[in-house]
């Protein structure tokens, strides 16, 4: 059972956070976000839903997500003039994660086709296959690059926070194209780990970002999505070390340092290809001082700087 309880879908609230007074030259998220905007700028969405962590076996929380999400950007100093939109949220009602996944799924399919860079709020991982859905639908094949320490690569009987890839697969077939990048070794079975073989996913090992330097991992992601096609770059916050992201379903027991999530998102973002991006797994429930909903949103804000300075839309 989701956790949020609220109408399926809610349009955008009003944003709040420091005002230190009129005029471009102090503008913040809260300031310059509106409900609606010309086509060819970053529309959020939040999906507030965490039924699939709970049918994961995960401990619940991220639903809401998107609220602390929102509430940790709203103070973010804004350094260009593109148009920024909240699209509002979509709750998953009771267990019906499949009926909210198809209506993140519509939505996203809007916003995509008319320009904007699509973030999704989640939400835990099962954020991902409706989005992707929805983004598929109007830009076509997608290079797929997760930060993450789980494969979410599951077979199960329906949909949960551990089978978003493995629907996508699913979805994509032969045009499958996917990496993952900060993967425990103890925290995914061997079966997990052949189902990657066969898919013919990127993986790389926490322990071996660990080993490069900034510069290395930057590239490492870089070659993942090389090619020509729209980029749907999720970050679950679990890859962070559960002392920098105490706040989400699952915390790591190592992970992957700050810095090098970062550089490898907004070297992916520098491409002025993504198409999609969603940021999952936040339980604020769990957080600390608000640590990792600030740690997110300053990953949200690097991604949309470097897609927009790169000339994305």
């Amino acid at each position: 059972m989701n956790t949020v309880t609220a109408p399926l879908y809610v349009p955008a609230g009003k944003w709040s956070g420091r005002d230190d007074g009129p005029g471009p030259e102090h503008a913040r998220w809260h300031s310059v976000i509106s409900s609606e905007a010309p086509a060819g700028g970053v529309a959020l969405i939040g999906f507030a839903s965490d039924e699939g962590v709970l049918r994961n076996g995960g401990r619940q929380g991220a639903a809401a997500g998107p609220e602390a999400l929102r509430t940790a950007l709203g103070s973010l100093a804004i350094h260009d003039d593109a148009p920024r939109i909240d699209a509002g949220t979509v709750t998953t009602q009771g267990d019906d994660l499949e009926g909210a996944q198809a209506e993140l799924s519509t939505r996203v399919t809007e916003l995509a086709s008319a320009g904007h860079l699509v973030v999704v709020l989640g939400g835990g991982h099962e954020t991902s296959f409706a989005s992707h859905r929805g983004a598929r639908e109007a830009l076509g094949d997608m290079s797929v690059i997760n930060f993450d320490a789980h494969f979410d690569l599951r077979e199960a009987d329906r949909p949960t926070s551990g089978t978003p890839f493995r629907q996508i697969a699913r979805l994509a077939g032969d045009a499958f194209n996917y990496s993952v990048l900060g993967i425990s070794r103890p925290n995914n079975t061997k079966v997990l780990f052949d189902a990657a073989a066969t898919l013919g996913v990127r993986t790389v090992l926490d322990t071996e970002l660990e080993a490069l330097s900034l510069s290395e991992c930057a590239h490492l992601a870089l070659d993942s999505v090389e090619g020509q096609r729209p980029i749907h770059l999720s970050i679950d916050l679990d890859v962070l070390p559960a002392y920098v992201a105490p706040g989400v379903s699952a915390p790591a027991g190592l992970g992957v340092a700050l810095e090098k999530i970062r550089a490898m998102a907004v070297a992916v973002a520098g491409t002025g290809r993504l198409g999609l991006v969603d940021v999952v797994e936040l339980n604020p429930a769990f957080d600390i001082d608000g640590r990792t909903a600030k740690t997110a949103a300053r990953l949200i804000d690097d991604i949309v700087a470097a897609h927009l300075a790169a000339g994305g839309s």
